[in-house]
C-alpha cells in the first residue's frame, strides 16, 4: 500500500472511530469500517480497547467555550444530545468537558443539586439493576469498594436524592455515547477537575 492510500485509509479510520461506530449498543467495543481505496470496498476490523480510548481522549479534550445561558456561574448543565456537560463561568464562558450518557430507556432530564461530593466513592448497584443483570447472567456484587476498577471512578457528585450521579469512569472510550444506566459518565481527569471546582448545593441542569 502506498504512502497516499495508508494515509487515506488512516484518516477514514479515524473519522469513523470518532464517529461512534466502534461501539455496539451493548457498551462494548466491535467491529468498525474503513474505506480500503485499493480494493475499492469497506473492510471490517475490531479496534483494540487502547485505541477507541486514546481516540476518545483526543475528541472531547476538555477546553473553555463560549457558553451563552441564563444559568448562573458555577451552574452544571448537561447536554445529553451532544454528549457535553458544560460547567457555567463568568463573561459568557463554559468549562466543556465530554460525557457519556444514560441508554436508550434510561434517559432523563430536570434540575437537582449537587448533595454530596466523593473521592474514589464505593459502589453499591441499585436493586433493579440488579435483577436487571442477573437476567442476562451476570452476577453483581452487593458492593464495590472505590479503586482504579470501580465502574464510579475517581469521583462522584451525587445528584440530589436520585440515584443518579455524575461519576468517572474505568472506560474512556465509553465517552460520547449513551451506554450508562442513566448516570453521567466522565474521564477520571475530568470529573476530578470538575469536583475541585464545583461546591455542594451547586445547580445542575439536565438537558
Amino acid at each position: 500500500m502506498n504512502s497516499y492510500v495508508n494515509t487515506l485509509v488512516k484518516t477514514a479510520v479515524k473519522l469513523i472511530v470518532s464517529a461512534g461506530i466502534v461501539l455496539g449498543v451493548s457498551g462494548t467495543v466491535q467491529a468498525a469500517q474503513y474505506w480500503n481505496a485499493e480494493q475499492k470496498q469497506w473492510v471490517s476490523y475490531t479496534p483494540s480497547i487502547e485505541s477507541a480510548n486514546r481516540l476518545a481522549r483526543q475528541k472531547f479534550k476538555r477546553k473553555v467555550v463560549s457558553y451563552s445561558t441564563g444559568e448562573k456561574p458555577g451552574t452544571i448543565i448537561v447536554d445529553t444530545d451532544n454528549r457535553y456537560l458544560y460547567h457555567v463561568l463568568e463573561d459568557g464562558k463554559a468549562m466543556r468537558y465530554g460525557i457519556g450518557v444514560g441508554r436508550e430507556g434510561f434517559e432523563w432530564s430536570g434540575a437537582e443539586r449537587i448533595t454530596r461530593k466523593a473521592k474514589w466513592p464505593g459502589w453499591t448497584p441499585p436493586p433493579e439493576m440488579v435483577r436487571r443483570e442477573a437476567k442476562k447472567g451476570r452476577k453483581l456484587p452487593s458492593f464495590m469498594p472505590g479503586g482504579p476498577e470501580n465502574p464510579m471512578g475517581a469521583r462522584a457528585l451525587y445528584l440530589g436524592n436520585t440515584i443518579y450521579r455524575i461519576h468517572g469512569t474505568n472506560e474512556d472510550w465509553s465517552i460520547g455515547h449513551a451506554v450508562s444506566s442513566g448516570c453521567i459518565r466522565m474521564f477520571n481527569s475530568d470529573v476530578e477537575h470538575l469536583y475541585d471546582n464545583v461546591k455542594v448545593g451547586a445547580k445542575v441542569v439536565v438537558l
